[in-house]
């Protein structure tokens, strides 16, 4: 398959766009920009196409996608009940980075929701998403646009790595603005429930609507369980390298991973250190790699998962990385981390 890559960074090209939408409507796939990660979209109420996306992947087909919708009325049409917190919500955050889960109408394929009978929903907050949205009918169920497993996409690099020859367009829109997925909140139960952590975190979320639930999955390792949401069961963001986070005071951590990297450079090994502004210099060998800055949360996780990319086509021996416990996005990105490491971490 011939794979068009489709430059929208300096706006939307009104004729690709509509070329775009025929490919989803014709049960095809598009991957494109948000403000999260780049997705990788298909016609949601259709089954064929949401099958596709899993193929591309090579994702299990018991983990389910996410539907995106351009206007809050569509919600309507494939959610069997939409709580007034949801409406609530919704109106302070969408569009923006915020999945919900509803129980779900018949129209939504189980091949789509990954055989459970909700629906996780979400508006995102990017020009060229929401204009392809409309153009694809309204519905489209897109998860990351990267192998299941890897790094998410934050560019259209990132997407052409892992797609180039298994779908029909690629709309580059640039670089992502956040660069970790959205929150889940799981809306079908009596208490609002985060799935998965995102830019939206649980003090922003309560309050608009009060009590809001963490799932334990979040902080611990995966389960066998069904997955609810995306991303609670299986190992996602993983780098070729083994990956070890190390956690505690700041003299501490830097000391145990110059041991560390002293004893790979020894053996003939070239480690990789995820670093950032402030520590960059203290590390004493390996390829360092800067995520960004601990008083710029946003700067580390747009980088995060270029880093880990970065270092997999660096063929580093292992990776060393600092935990970030910064105070608005520190759940989010160490919940990315901790699954691209296994759970792998050290106390110091």
């Amino acid at each position: 398959m011939n794979t068009m890559i489709v430059d929208m960074r300096a706006g939307i090209d009104e004729a690709a766009m509509a070329q775009a939408g025929e490919i989803l409507q014709a049960g095809g796939l598009v991957a494109f920009p948000t403000e999260t990660v780049y997705g990788l979209g298909a016609n949601a109420l259709d089954e064929t196409a949401s099958e596709k996306i899993y193929r591309a992947k090579g994702r299990p087909s018991d983990n389910p996608l996410i539907v995106h919708i351009a206007k809050l009325q569509d919600l309507y049409r494939i959610a069997a009940k939409v709580p007034k917190k949801a409406e609530a919500l919704a109106e302070k955050f969408w569009p923006g980075p915020l999945t919900m889960i509803f129980q779900k109408k018949d129209c939504v394929p189980l091949k789509t929701t990954g055989g459970l009978y909700t629906v996780a929903v979400r508006m995102p907050d990017h020009p060229v998403a929401l204009a392809l949205i409309r153009a694809g009918g309204g519905y489209v169920a897109a998860p990351s646009a990267n192998t299941s497993g890897r790094p998410s996409p934050t560019t259209a690099a990132h997407v052409a790595e892992d797609m180039t020859g298994k779908i029909e367009m690629i709309i580059d829109g640039g670089s992502v603005g956040i660069g970790v997925e959205s929150t889940i909140v799981d809306m079908s139960g009596d208490v609002p429930m985060i799935l998965r952590p995102g830019y939206i975190n649980r003090e922003m979320l309560e309050a608009v609507i009060g009590e809001v639930g963490i799932d334990p999955a979040i902080t611990g390792a995966d389960t066998t369980a069904r997955p609810k949401a995306p991303g609670m069961k299986y190992r996602h963001y993983a780098p070729k390298a083994d990956m070890l986070i190390v956690e505690g005071a700041e003299e501490k951590v830097i000391s145990s991973i110059n041991t560390m990297i002293e004893k790979e450079l020894q053996e003939g090994r070239v480690p990789g250190i995820i670093a950032t502004e402030e520590t960059k210099d203290r590390y004493v060998g390996g390829i360092i790699k800067v995520i960004g800055s601990r008083a710029d949360e946003l700067s580390i996780s747009r980088h995060l998962f270029a880093v880990l990319r970065e270092f997999d086509e660096q063929r580093v021996s292992r990776i060393f990385s600092e935990a970030f416990d910064t105070p608005v996005m520190g759940q989010a990105i160490m919940n990315r981390l901790l699954k691209a490491a296994g759970h792998q971490v050290l106390e110091v």
